[in-house]
């Protein structure tokens, strides 16, 4: 959990640790410059109001898509996105066709030098099979398997749905947490970005990874906040959320020093085996 005291940041030791050895190890991650280019725009002065927008703009300049979306991960993990139905109670029907999307963005991940490494800690700390295979079944489980909300009669959800896409409960948007797919909502004019609110690190970046932005989805679902670490890797962003929830890091917020960043790391457990995530991201620590 995270502990402060005036401007005390405290960091789990161990987490922080492993989570900079992945940051480290992520070769896939983008870079500012390099694979994308941010417009910031003005600074959101409430974070409850968002009938202002202080940004005439997109938050995103440009990304190479040629060259980001070619990457395996990237690819499978962008094929995922058209998966699901926005609204909350809504019953989801997951066709043959998504199903092999699931398990074929689970296949790329597990290449990686990131997923290997999790793999490999999880085995020592959190009584995880040494199988490859028991474990992608097990990452399928948190991630994909399909669960019901409260209200739905039948399967509306599943935490990659509300992590990585977003969903819709009446006239309001939540969820959302990842810079990917926010850029593809925003390239096609569902997201109209209206400015952000934190970008404090204590890296001194030229360009901000870590974002909290407001925006409003199709003009009628306002986002008050929504949390974005920019240019992670979708194999990056899937192990350290999965490693915080089967240590047992899943009730609140985490301090974690990864390199350079001072973070948060928020997860939360949704069911009775908590196995599943109700919602989980990276924000900038409060300092």
């Amino acid at each position: 959990m995270a502990h402060y005291s005036g401007n005390n940041f405290t960091p789990d030791p161990d987490l922080s640790e492993q989570l900079t050895k992945l940051w480290e190890l992520d070769t896939n991650k983008c870079f500012p410059g390099v694979d994308y280019e941010l417009d910031l725009q003005g600074y959101v002065t409430s974070t409850r109001n968002v009938s202002r927008d202080y940004a005439y703009d997109k938050l995103f300049y440009w990304v190479d898509e040629e060259n980001v979306f070619e990457r395996p991960t990237y690819k499978a993990f962008k094929n995922l996105l058209d998966n699901y139905e926005l609204e909350i109670g809504t019953i989801e029907n997951v066709t043959f066709e998504e199903k092999k999307e699931n398990w074929a963005f689970l296949d790329a991940i597990m290449e990686t030098p990131v997923m290997q490494e999790t793999h490999k800690y999880l085995v020592s700390k959190a009584d995880v099979s040494e199988d490859e295979s028991d474990f992608k079944k097990l990452l399928h489980d948190i991630w994909f398997r399909m669960f019901r909300k409260k209200g739905c009669r039948g399967n509306d959800s599943c935490s990659f749905e509300h992590v990585f896409v977003g969903e819709g409960r009446g006239e309001e948007f939540i969820g959302l947490h990842n810079w990917i797919k926010f850029y593809l909502e925003e390239k096609v004019g569902n997201i109209n970005y209206h400015g952000y609110f934190r970008r404090e690190t204590v890296k001194d970046d030229d360009v901000p990874r870590l974002l909290a932005v407001q925006f409003d989805w199709k003009g009628i679902k306002g986002k008050p906040l929504c949390s974005i670490f920019i240019g992670t890797s979708p194999e990056f962003e899937i192990a350290a959320y999965t490693t915080s929830l089967l240590l047992g890091k899943d009730d609140g917020s985490t301090d974690i020093q990864l390199g350079e960043y001072e973070i948060e790391l928020t997860c939360h457990s949704f069911g009775y085996h908590r196995k599943k995530l109700g919602t989980a991201f990276i924000t900038a620590a409060r300092i």
